[in-house]
């Protein structure tokens, strides 16, 4: 599945729901959104003033995978742009885990029990370096949760199972994504005028 274009995404944003006032994610503002495109293995960021680039991408993508991304990434992108992103095919990796495991489990403790690694920070950090003008550490910091998600996804594909920690041990549990790994046929072009 070369062709297949797939594209992991995460986005940081400029505040904070205390700040906003709401628990609703389209309170919030977006900072930066980093993919990483697998049909060039490469990693890229958008500020708001970027994302007319971004759109053709995405809606060029077979499927994009986030992490909580059904319920956070997207309805803040959407904000910003003019179609409707949930007409794109996504993977939830968040959705699945909960669906497999019955709970929810943050990308952190997946990551670290299952790669042996984990995030850099979180996402309150981001907001603060956002405040201050720290733009690229927001998007090193943006990219770095893209890779962690990638290298989870990949290692659920190539193996049916991710981990996590419990209170006292680390216990896996089976995911099978191999439904979003098919090609389905697109009669839709999002943002042209025709």
């Amino acid at each position: 599945l070369l062709n297949m274009k797939k594209i992991v995404f995460d986005i940081e944003t400029k505040n904070t729901f205390a700040q906003a006032g709401t628990r609703d994610p389209i309170g919030l503002d977006l900072s930066v959104v980093s993919i990483y495109e697998y049909a060039n293995d490469r990693y890229t960021s958008y500020l708001e003033a970027d994302l007319p680039k971004l759109w053709p991408i995405l809606e060029a993508a077979d499927l994009i995978i986030g992490f909580n991304s059904n319920y956070f990434d997207i309805p803040i992108l959407n904000k910003y742009y003019p179609g409707d992103l949930t007409k794109i095919k996504s993977l939830d990796l968040l959705e699945e885990i909960k669906n497999s495991l019955g709970k929810r489990i943050g990308l952190d403790s997946v990551a670290s029990a299952t790669l042996g690694h984990s995030k850099s920070a979180d996402g309150l950090a981001a907001v603060a370096w956002w405040a201050e003008g720290k733009v690229e550490e927001v998007i090193k910091y943006c990219e770095q949760d893209v890779r962690v998600t990638k290298e989870v996804y990949d290692y659920a594909v190539a193996n049916k199972l991710l981990k996590y920690k419990s209170v006292t041990e680390v216990l896996s549990f089976p995911i099978d994504l191999s439904a979003y790994e098919k090609v389905e046929a697109k009669a839709i072009n999002y943002t042209l005028p025709f």
